[in-house]
């Protein structure tokens, strides 16, 4: 597989995300479902931005390449990410309230996952502490039944970029931040999913003009988790 530079300059393998991808693609098949298929979905579009070399970074830069009339990978994948969720969601029943949260926190927690995967493991992490507080919350497993197939390939993927070997890319960090989303819209009540969506509002603004990463650094708890487990 190619390789590119990660934040300290080391060479990895990337998008590991593509890996990710084929088990994705693998458990559609295997148990066809929206959910999977809104997983795919973003996959396929994280990695077109993978692929799409030179292309704008951040919220702003495809902003300002479609005012000068370019569609931007970026652009492609927002639209694409909105479309897919709302597909997502469709069979679902849900009031027209819940119908718009649920968009957008799919929409959005898809790209937290890239927000996120600026450090080794961090995107996988965030899944993990998920899953962690809605499990216990609910002292049940049964809310991970939309993702279970994948949250072992995402852990093998942890092993790999922890250790600096590879890198998800835009096409696995948007996969895990889609599985993120999904375990929000079928376990919050409504409430509580406006909630998540007010908040991924304001960690996307933030990460458009700070940086995460420092942000995590300055508060002790949260540096600490972010580098357990890494080799360096």
């Amino acid at each position: 597989m190619p390789r590119r530079v990660n934040h300290r300059g080391t060479p990895v393998v990337f998008p590991l995300g593509a890996l990710l991808m084929v088990a994705a693609v693998a458990a559609l098949a295997a148990q066809p479902n929206r959910w999977l298929a809104f997983l795919v979905g973003v996959g396929a579009l994280g990695l077109l931005d993978d692929l799409a070399a030179g292309s704008p970074r951040g919220l702003r830069g495809h902003a300002r390449a479609a005012v000068r009339g370019e569609l931007s990978t970026g652009a492609i994948k927002a639209i694409g990410t909105i479309a897919l969720a709302a597909y997502a969601l469709a069979a679902r029943g849900a009031s027209a309230s819940e119908y718009i949260a649920g968009i957008g926190v799919l929409a959005l927690a898809a790209h937290l996952g890239n927000l996120f995967d600026t450090r080794p493991g961090r995107s996988e992490k965030a899944l993990a502490l998920s899953i962690a507080a809605i499990c216990l919350t609910s002292w049940s497993l049964a809310p991970l039944k939309p993702i279970a197939a994948l949250i072992g390939p995402v852990a093998v993927c942890a092993w790999f970029t922890l250790r600096e070997r590879a890198m998800l890319g835009d096409s696995g960090a948007s996969l895990v931040g889609g599985m993120i989303g999904i375990l929000l819209v079928t376990t919050l009540p409504l409430a509580a999913l406006w909630i998540s969506l007010a908040l991924l509002i304001a960690i996307s603004l933030y990460g458009e003009f700070r940086s995460i990463s420092a942000a995590i650094e300055r508060v002790p708890l949260f540096d600490r988790l972010d580098s357990l487990g890494r080799a360096n």
